[in-house]
């Protein structure tokens, strides 16, 4: 072929050629028209973007823009918590201790709304006038349950603390633990007891069942594990206490737990030697109050030591049933945030990071349980 005829051939465009070329040409346009739309579109519309398991990012924690997530409407006392990625699990220093908090792991969790403060003896009371709910601790025992003990002793109560005269033992809980005929939560320590000054401290006397019930009434539900503690940490990073790093950062007590030598005396330096009104001390960086101490509070979660190791990354709901080495027959769940018997000489259980658990059918008169509620609950 000569220079001349290849010349000619390169300068005129076959029918096929204009065709493909008007191709490219209109899908070009496209492109542009489509990019120019959803740039518009996008301006108005913000964009939520759902994270796969895997696609976490990897180590560095962080909480989604609260006013760009946050949904319109405040239900009455809660807080909303706007989610996000966080370090769960215990603090490094505390590894020994809280054996069944490790690994620490990398969990995100999406925004809910959390009851501001416990839920009092007040806001119970409306429950069980409005329903005329009998708490497991007020009803009649099935001597069927407990075949060992003799029927006649086998009268409604509840665990009710009972400090010793002196110094005891710290093996055996027993020592300053009771189960008392006729505790529930209108009579915390005993049918001798009432909360007719205690109507703004948490209600207690609770079991699972129990808070269960209140929060399905209420149009709520018991946080999860993971959720509890993302809201306890209020927006910290790897903190040792709710409130930072120091254990007590101010001149006043940061929470309501045991002062003193225990379980025998509390000097109540904070102010209290039992529960206190809810909202008695600071509340952490989202708002909330008594993420520490006060009283326990119920997760949604069966307990197993060891459910860390297999927790999925995005919005765990725990395990699907309960194991715990020391009482392998007796289903537990989740507690947190420890109680105003919590002291660092022997239950350090009111950071952050620490587990506990109670028997699905046991209250006790440090034991009471706070709500949330799903950001798209109508």
């Amino acid at each position: 072929m000569s220079r001349s005829h290849s010349t000619t051939a390169k300068s005129v465009a076959t029918p096929s050629q204009i065709r493909a070329s008007r191709m490219i040409v209109a899908a070009a346009v496209l492109v542009a028209v489509i990019g120019i739309v959803c740039t518009a579109w996008m301006a108005t519309h913000p964009v939520s973007i759902v994270l796969a398991d895997h696609a976490i990012p990897s180590s560095e924690p962080f909480i989604n823009n609260a006013e760009k997530n946050r949904p319109r409407g405040e239900p009455e006392g809660m807080i909303w918590i706007p989610g996000g990625q966080f370090w769960m699990g215990a603090y490094e220093k505390d590894k020994d201790r809280f054996r069944d908090a490790l690994p620490q792991h990398i969990v995100y969790v999406d925004g809910f709304w959390m009851d501001r403060t416990e839920v009092t003896n007040a806001q119970f009371e409306v429950f069980v006038r409005e329903t005329g709910y009998r708490t497991v601790a007020e009803r009649e025992i099935d001597p069927r349950s407990l075949p060992e003990v003799d029927s006649e002793k086998l009268l409604p109560g509840s665990a009710v603390f009972t400090p010793p005269g002196g110094p005891v033992p710290l093996d055996n809980f027993l020592n300053w633990w009771a189960y008392v005929p006729g505790a529930d939560w209108r009579h915390p320590e005993g049918p001798d007891s009432d909360i007719a000054e205690r109507m703004d401290h948490p209600v207690v006397q609770v079991c699972w069942e129990d808070a269960a019930a209140y929060a399905r009434w209420a149009g709520k539900r018991l946080p999860t594990e993971a959720e509890w503690e993302f809201a306890a940490r209020g927006g910290l990073d790897r903190q040792r206490y709710v409130w930072g790093a120091e254990e007590s950062p101010g001149d006043r007590a940061p929470a309501n737990i045991w002062q003193g030598h225990f379980p025998d005396t509390n000097t109540a330096e904070d102010g209290f030697s039992s529960t206190a009104p809810v909202g008695s001390f600071a509340p952490n960086g989202f708002g909330l109050y008594d993420m520490s101490g006060n009283v326990w509070e119920w997760c949604a979660d069966w307990y197993q030591p060891d459910y860390y190791s297999v927790s999925p990354r995005r919005n765990p709901q725990g395990p699907d049933d309960s194991f715990d080495p020391g009482e392998p027959g007796t289903p537990k769940r989740v507690q947190r945030g420890g109680s105003f018997l919590c002291c660092d000489e022997y239950c350090v259980n009111y950071r952050p990071g620490a587990r506990h658990k109670g028997g699905v059918d046991s209250g006790a008169s440090n034991t009471g349980f706070r709500c949330v509620r799903d950001a798209d609950h109508e």
